[in-house]
């Protein structure tokens, strides 16, 4: 064999060999793309995704879609360098590190227990910012979560306490809790009042300075008690930014408002009890999956404008939201014809 018969041969070889690598060995990365969008005002499998038991309800039509981002990739599978090139080149997926979505030593069965959990949570929150917007009455208690080894909290408090009051005074919530705690110097002792197990308790917990502000050392997190019950199903969807339009389909079934007009609306955010919208992930995906299923306007959070940026597909309207009151009268404007502000 000839030198340049021998020295092509081994390139070829090389090449080859290259390739088989490229293609098996995998990349610490995930692709997100468009994901299933799901009316708040319609059907799913039959059944519809918000039911409303105990409190008048009025008919609703249009859409309020809730929209989702796909994720491919991930702990356990062997994603390889063509296929994350191949989805950088399409405008309609992105191409992250596997760490933005799950942590290191996190599994995928535990991220997806972890982003049910946040769906439940953004259920929750979505039933408590509509009724809070609506002004009607409901019921918050603040349970503990943990507590932090080494400090007060984790020598009288235990999970699945309930916080009543602070030195007699009502806590109504986290801020209220905080509150309660930061009004009084570090190494206080407090009187905390705490439902376990039915019994009501009267404990003595001491604040500690960290980070120059006075804590008792918990993670508590809110629970709420609902007049009426307020049902919301979407199958193994998971994560929290759903809460705005679920937010906004429970109102639009208890009260006469229409908020559609008859317009296909999706949307996207999540949303805390008092009602504030927050930014969330994907948005670029979640828009493509919006306007691929009909959508003609999409209320995106304002802390996510700027992510929109050059991705907006043709023929989907933004409109920028902060809070829910905010979106609620933004699609009242629309409907009348009115200007509303776009990122």
């Amino acid at each position: 064999m000839s030198r340049r018969s021998l020295t092509l041969a081994i390139a070829g070889l090389a090449t080859v060999v290259a390739i088989a690598v490229a293609v098996l060995l995998p990349v610490p990365y995930v692709i997100l793309g468009p994901g299933p969008t799901l009316n708040t005002l319609g059907e799913l499998k039959g059944q519809p995704l918000i039911t409303v038991t105990g409190h008048r309800t009025y008919p609703t039509n249009g859409h309020l879609n809730m929209v989702t981002v796909s994720y491919e990739g991930g702990p356990g599978t062997n994603m390889n360098i063509f296929q994350a090139l191949r989805a950088w080149l399409d405008p309609s997926e992105a191409v992250v590190p596997e760490s933005e979505l799950f942590p290191a030593g996190q599994s995928a069965q535990q991220t997806q227990a972890q982003d049910t959990a946040e769906m439940a949570g953004s259920q929750q929150l979505a039933t408590a910012a509509a009724l809070s917007t609506l002004h009607i009455p409901y019921k918050t208690q603040v349970g503990v979560v943990s507590t932090v080894s080494g400090y007060p909290a984790s020598k009288v408090l235990r999970v699945g306490d309930v916080i009543e009051a602070v030195n007699g005074k009502p806590v109504t919530g986290q801020t209220s809790l905080s509150s309660a705690i930061t009004a009084h110097p570090a190494g206080t002792v407090l009187t905390l009042t705490v439902l376990r197990a039915g019994k009501t308790l009267t404990l003595p917990v001491a604040s500690k300075v960290s980070g120059g502000t006075p804590v008792i050392g918990v993670e508590v997190q809110e629970e709420y008690t609902f007049p009426f019950t307020v049902k919301i199903t979407v199958g193994n969807i998971g994560g929290p930014s759903a809460g705005m339009m679920f937010a906004l389909g429970i109102i639009d079934k208890l009260t006469p408002l229409d908020l559609t007009g008859g317009k296909f609306i999706a949307g996207t955010g999540e949303i805390t009890a008092s009602g504030q919208v927050q930014p969330i992930g994907g948005i670029q995906q979640k828009m493509v999956a919006a306007r691929a299923a009909g959508a003609t306007i999409f209320l995106t959070p304002a802390g996510n404008c700027s992510d929109t940026a050059g991705a907006v597909p043709a023929g989907l309207r933004l409109v920028k939201v902060s809070t829910l009151a905010q979106a609620i009268s933004d699609l009242e404007a629309i409907k009348a014809g009115k200007s509303v502000p776009s990122c």
